[in-house]
């Protein structure tokens, strides 16, 4: 099965695509098009996607990214049960918005990642591009962990590391994983727009809570 999945399917401007990297293509459309739906079958999707993205990465010399698709296996299993029993009361979570908290804890955490793999990429892996490899880690972790919590702020953490993916993914020769998210990134604006109106929706669906009465002169 490695093998197969490790085999050329087809040739993009003189490099091989590999079956893994045409199924990864096909998975990773329709998750991100069921994230930016709601749809709580993204996250098996999600799963099976980061498995083949595994095993291209690995081969493409990108190992960071290759370690960051098991943390990304844990995440979708608790993303998973988190929108099916993490709103109120054990319901189905909903949009949110990240509170300034949040941000800090994030912008922190992006910190520490970022310098942290990218001196153990530079130092401990042949790794051509270990400061790109670690920013891209890093953003999509701090991203996934806001989708888990359906932070709508977490679509503005995809464009960014989409934006770092693209020509990324260029350079190491994966064209049509290149491609990819290059539609990941047209769909991270669908899904933006989708959930503020969403939010939007249910800010006007919520009753304005009654004033003091009157003072009787």
């Amino acid at each position: 099965m490695l093998d197969w999945l490790t085999a050329t399917a087809f040739t993009v401007l003189g490099a091989g695509t590999t079956w893994a990297e045409l199924l990864g293509f096909a998975t990773g459309v329709v998750n991100v098009w069921l994230v930016a739906r709601q749809h709580i079958a993204n996250w098996p999707v999600g799963i099976a996607n980061v498995l083949l993205l595994m095993l291209l990465f690995w081969t493409a010399g990108l190992y960071a990214d290759a370690g960051l698709q098991v943390v990304y296996v844990l995440l979708g299993l608790y993303g998973w049960w988190h929108w099916l029993f993490g709103g109120e009361r054990r319901s189905r979570l909903t949009v949110a918005r990240t509170s300034r908290r949040e941000w800090w804890a994030l912008g922190v955490a992006g910190l520490v990642l970022t310098v942290g793999l990218w001196a153990l990429l530079d130092r401990a892996t042949d790794s051509t591009v270990p400061l790109a490899d670690a920013v891209t880690t890093a953003l999509s972790l701090l991203a996934t962990y806001g989708q888990t919590r359906k932070l709508v702020e977490s679509w503005w953490l995809w464009i960014a590391a989409d934006l770092v993916y693209i020509p990324l993914y260029a350079y190491k020769g994966l064209w049509l994983t290149g491609g990819l998210y290059l539609i990941f990134l047209a769909l991270c604006v669908v899904g933006l727009r989708e959930w503020r109106a969403d939010l939007r929706r249910r800010a006007a669906a919520t009753p304005v809570p009654p004033g003091p009465a009157p003072v009787a002169a």
